[in-house]
């Protein structure tokens, strides 16, 4: 069984992002994927590095990931492009 604490949102951005402890982190976008109505948080922060940003989906089993489910990425690659 996994940890429970890897499947929150906070610890997917300390695992990808890595933020300093001086680094702002903060949640730019959220809402639902127009495919499968999925969640998704858009998160950003910066150093003086740069900027970094990235988009974490929540699965089905209530784990965050930066990869769409499965049933998003299949319909959004099957969906025809509007002309």
């Amino acid at each position: 069984m996994k940890n429970a604490n890897n499947r929150s949102l906070r610890y997917q951005v300390e695992k990808w992002l890595a933020p300093a402890s001086t680094s702002l982190v903060h949640v730019s976008e959220f809402g639902r994927t127009r495919w499968g109505r999925t969640r998704y948080v858009c998160v950003e922060t910066s150093s003086p590095a740069g900027a970094r940003v990235l988009f974490f989906f929540r699965h089905d089993d209530g784990t965050w990931h930066v990869f769409p489910p499965a049933v998003d990425r299949r319909k959004s690659t099957a969906e025809p492009i509007a002309a």
